[in-house]
């Protein structure tokens, strides 16, 4: 999965749209804890922080989240863009008000909303994540035994690439996602060395460049993702999950689970943050919806605020539910 602004909506804009286009030109998201907004728990205030992940599906969230908030609501919105896990030390700290998706920390759970209460669940935010390794599909149909982990092996000399060391190259992202990736590959005794891209912008500029050349590729990949629109791709079926299987992530040998993504917000905004915190627990959409918006984003290349008001424009149905 796959992962900084002004007082007042034009700022807001540019600031969501340089987030966006740092992560899409392939830049590791930052831990940028400490530049939170001066506005972030502002008590009575009519300002919102919102923190924003590097991946483009979390920025679609942010950015029609934002633009609800300003436009429907009059407040004023900041955006801080801080890793998975020092997100919710930021949280906890009131620096920012608001996760809008959030993969499953639940050690951070356990720390911040069951022990120490500074933090509270928000809902789900309609969309069920998955991670998994994935092939184009044009390579899978060629080889369609490569779709079992049993048989990777056999393909790892045509999974090679300069950076793998003589092994099967397995791409991953950015190395501040949570991976069980190194410990699957020596669990499964896998002739793959991991090679992170450096961001979701990077991995995602490799895997068209290798399906423009029609090379084969094995990665680490998520759903939701826009990308499976313009590059097919076929899930190799590991291990599968078991709930527990993956509490000793050193000994790991299954599948990621399917996680429904969910919303969590600084408790004292909760209590205080009036019509802005209502309307970010309601906050509720597809899969689809959230792959529309990143799509404009990363690929038609409009910005956060455009893809946001297109969306908002031609779905007014589903987001006046979340104003009441």
């Amino acid at each position: 999965m796959p992962r900084p602004f002004r007082s007042g909506a034009r700022a807001v804009t540019a600031g969501l749209t340089a987030v966006a286009l740092v992560a899409l030109a392939g830049c590791g998201a930052a831990d940028m804890t400490k530049q939170s907004s001066p506005f972030a728990g502002a008590r009575g205030a009519r300002t919102v922080t919102l923190s924003v992940q590097s991946w483009v599906g979390a920025q679609a969230n942010v950015a029609v989240a934002t633009y609800l908030l300003e436009h429907e609501l009059d407040y004023r919105v900041d955006t801080v863009q801080v890793d998975e896990v020092p997100a919710w030390d930021a949280l906890s700290q009131g620096r920012v008000d608001a996760i809008l998706e959030d993969w499953g920390h639940p050690d951070q759970e356990k720390r911040y909303v069951e022990d120490k209460k500074t933090i509270v669940r928000a809902g789900g935010l309609g969309v069920t994540g998955h991670i998994g390794w994935f092939v184009p599909t044009y390579f899978a149909r060629e080889h369609p035994d490569v779709t079992d982990w049993k048989n990777l092996n056999r393909y790892a000399k045509m999974l090679r690439t300069p950076e793998s060391g003589g092994k099967g190259q397995l791409m991953d992202g950015s190395p501040s996602y949570v991976t069980n990736d190194k410990a699957l590959v020596a669990n499964l005794k896998l002739d793959y060395q991991v090679v992170f891209a450096g961001s979701e912008a990077a991995q995602i500029t490799q895997m068209k460049q290798f399906a423009k050349q029609h090379k084969p590729y094995l990665t680490y990949w998520y759903q939701p993702q826009w990308l499976f629109r313009k590059v097919p791709m076929t899930e190799v079926k590991l291990p599968p999950y078991k709930e527990g299987c993956d509490a000793d992530t050193a000994r790991i040998t299954c599948a990621y689970p399917r996680t429904p993504l969910q919303k969590y917000l600084n408790a004292g905004f909760a209590r205080d943050g009036g019509r802005a915190a209502g309307l970010l627990r309601k906050f509720h959409w597809t899969t689809e919806d959230q792959n529309e918006v990143s799509l404009m984003i990363a690929d038609q290349k409009m910005s956060p605020d455009e893809a946001a008001k297109k969306w908002v424009d031609g779905h007014r149905s589903v987001w006046k539910r979340w104003l009441s």
